[in-house]
């Protein structure tokens, strides 16, 4: 049989198709290169992204602290001693501003004008320079001793409506643009919020006379921040996972 004179030469020898060795490595190379420049720029993203969270916290966090020291100098200055706690994030209200009686949640008419005092100065702190921007949530906290009370909810209930009752009195007696319950936050929802503690957070632990008792009937003013966005803190779980 006659060869056809049609049929390719041999591979090796003659078709521009073959690619080397060197070639394949080369591109190889090229796309390693590639791939290097985008895992660069994600990281150099990343970390710009979580350094701006993280100095956004600290700012909001150094807000919080002038934010709690200028509401105590200013109460300070009107004979309104208050107390700063847990590491600057909670404005304590002794019993003795307030008198709250053992198992009575509302505020004694002798009492009024230092709560609404309290109030104006909280308005005109936390509006200042629009720092509820840097604010998420505002709790009034109410607390009370270890005796047990009998009445609706048990020391629960006690703790919460004293906490109540002074939210209710602000929202009756102060101005309606000082009212605390126009305040938001940076999602634009109401900045102040209520808890019950019951006796779960003693200033006295063993708690032995009625001093000790007092010491605990309290309302607690929390501020907590507004804090990075959840994508932030799964971009530095990513950088340490791959």
């Amino acid at each position: 049989m006659r060869r056809n004179r049609h049929q390719p030469p041999g591979v090796d020898e003659e078709n521009p198709y073959w690619i080397s060795f060197s070639d394949i490595m080369s591109g190889l190379l090229v796309v390693f290169v590639l791939a290097c420049l985008v895992l660069i720029m994600e990281l150099v993203q990343t970390r710009a992204a979580v350094s701006a969270a993280i100095e956004n916290l600290q700012y909001a966090e150094q807000i919080r602290r002038t934010l709690l020291e200028e509401a105590a100098a200013e109460l300070k200055a009107r004979d309104i001693p208050v107390q700063i706690s847990d590491n600057y994030s909670v404005l304590r209200i002794p019993n003795e501003l307030l008198g709250f009686d053992a198992g009575e949640a509302g505020i004694q008419p002798r009492y009024y004008k230092t709560a609404t005092e309290i109030g104006h100065v909280l308005n005109k702190v936390i509006t200042k320079d629009e720092r509820s921007r840097y604010l998420d949530t505002i709790f009034l906290e109410g607390h009370t001793d270890i005796r047990s009370f009998s009445g609706p909810k048990g020391n629960w209930g006690l703790s919460s409506y004293r906490a109540i009752s002074l939210w209710e009195f602000w929202n009756q007696e102060l101005a309606e643009n000082e009212r605390l319950d126009r305040l938001r936050n940076h999602m634009q929802q109401p900045l102040f919020s209520i808890s019950g503690y019951a006796a779960s957070r003693p200033i006295v632990s063993d708690q032995q006379n009625e001093d000790d008792y007092r010491r605990n009937r309290r309302i607690d003013i929390r501020f907590t921040v507004r804090r990075p966005e959840l994508q932030a803190y799964q971009n530095v779980r990513r950088l340490l996972t791959e």
